[in-house]
């Protein structure tokens, strides 16, 4: 206790201070083709994209004739749902339909200013949703400028609730970043305790047969497998240049990805590619799984008409299905079609996997029939172009939303 004009006052021991917050994130929802929404039937709904806000997964859901059979389709709806398998999640949401006119009188809908009458909405489990059944009467959004060109903008805003607990801080001691792969790194250059050594060509790379066997369950099985070998002491590899092989073993020991154009020796955008498209393949040879996402993260980010081809091929070849997928819509863009064609890494595709070509028709063809309407030809002048036969062909729809650090 002390006393402060007479009054005493406690002087606690300890304090913690609790902060409730919102994270917050909003994703953009385009309806294309509103007219051609109408007469779903009440309770049939178009879904956006999931998205995720404070660790969880969200999507958006539009009901052009609503979701309330009672209303006869009167009105549409639309609401956000939790999409992740989680419960009791307490979060604050904003809906908005977008003025298009450009003079911003957006319809908003908003949780956020009125968060005070009964605090933060809380969903229950998967599916739960926030919204309005009668979001906006359907006459009048059609004469709106809410309805552009046959098309609706969307905009929701989560807000999930936090909380955060800070104490005082009693020291002024800085916690220092890991070091451990600069560590690893040192003894991978230093050889020190190296037991098994590679001969890539003319070079030779000395390594630690536990660590390799940590990273890699090749190397765990060519070690310590039933079958494998602990003695051996060399190996030689013939299928893997040597540049390549030192960036996979840098990679092993500091999950980081060297510096290609200081490997290569250069600084075009065409040896890049060619060391990713080569390291790529080393670590689907050798199963190290990260390093495979890094090396498709870069080769996407790097894709062009002149080795969009030979990556195409590449995934083809080790069945890389999402960057094959994404090569095939490359290509397959009007803008980029003709181009891609007389590479010379489109001759190598046509001789190297000619079953490609069908997919890649089927891909143009799709392309084509969501782009425009009515020019039922252009799949048979792709067809002719590429001389193959379209019977038979595979189609891909894989997607995938890993986050991936990418180097360049």
């Amino acid at each position: 206790m002390s006393t402060v004009g007479g009054i005493e006052q406690l002087i606690p021991d300890s304090v913690s201070t609790s902060f409730i917050e919102t994270v917050n994130g909003s994703h953009q929802f385009t309806i294309q083709g509103y007219s051609l929404a109408k007469g779903m039937s009440p309770g049939k709904f178009i879904q956006s994209d999931i998205f995720s806000v404070g660790g969880y997964d969200w999507a958006i859901y539009f009901y052009p004739d609503g979701k309330n059979p009672e209303d006869q389709s009167s009105y549409i709806s639309l609401f956000i749902a939790l999409a992740s398998d989680s419960n009791d999640i307490r979060a604050l949401f904003e809906l908005t339909l977008m003025d298009q006119s450009g003079k911003g009188k957006h319809k908003v809908h908003s949780h956020f200013d009125r968060a005070l009458e009964g605090g933060p909405y809380t969903l229950k489990y998967k599916g739960s949703m926030w919204g309005y059944k009668r979001f906006f009467k359907r006459s009048a959004l059609e004469t709106s400028d809410y309805l552009k060109d046959d098309c609706l903008v969307i905009n929701c805003t989560v807000g999930v609730v936090r909380a955060r607990l800070e104490g005082p801080k009693q020291y002024g001691i800085v916690l220092p970043l890991s070091n451990m792969g600069q560590g690893l790194k040192d003894l991978l250059d230093s050889e020190v305790g190296c037991d098994i050594a590679f001969q890539v060509g003319d070079e030779t790379y000395k390594a630690h047969k536990l660590i390799l066997a940590a990273r890699s369950p090749v190397f765990r099985a060519q070690f310590f497998g039933p079958i494998g070998n602990n003695n051996v002491d060399r190996i030689v590899i013939d299928d893997i240049e040597p540049s390549i092989f030192k960036a996979m073993l840098s990679f092993i020991y500091t999950d980081v990805l060297p510096d290609v154009h200081e490997i290569t020796g250069s600084t075009s955008a065409s040896s890049f590619t060619n060391m990713i498209q080569h390291l790529l393949a080393a670590a689907d040879l050798y199963d190290l799984a990260r390093l495979k996402i890094l090396c498709e993260v870069l080769l996407c980010e790097k894709l062009d008409v002149d080795n969009v081809a030979t990556t195409l091929a590449l995934a083809e070849q080790h069945q890389f299905l999402q960057l094959k997928a994404f090569c095939l819509e490359f290509v397959a863009s009007p803008a980029n079609l003709g181009a891609v064609m007389k590479s010379e890494g489109f001759k190598h595709l046509k001789q190297s996997c000619p079953t490609l070509l069908s997919e890649l028709l089927n891909t143009v063809a799709a392309a084509d029939k969501s782009s425009t309407s009515g020019q039922s030809n252009k799949k048979r002048s792709a067809s002719s172009v590429l001389g193959c036969d379209t019977t038979n062909v595979r189609q891909l729809r894989r997607r995938t939303r890993k986050e991936v650090r990418a180097v360049s």
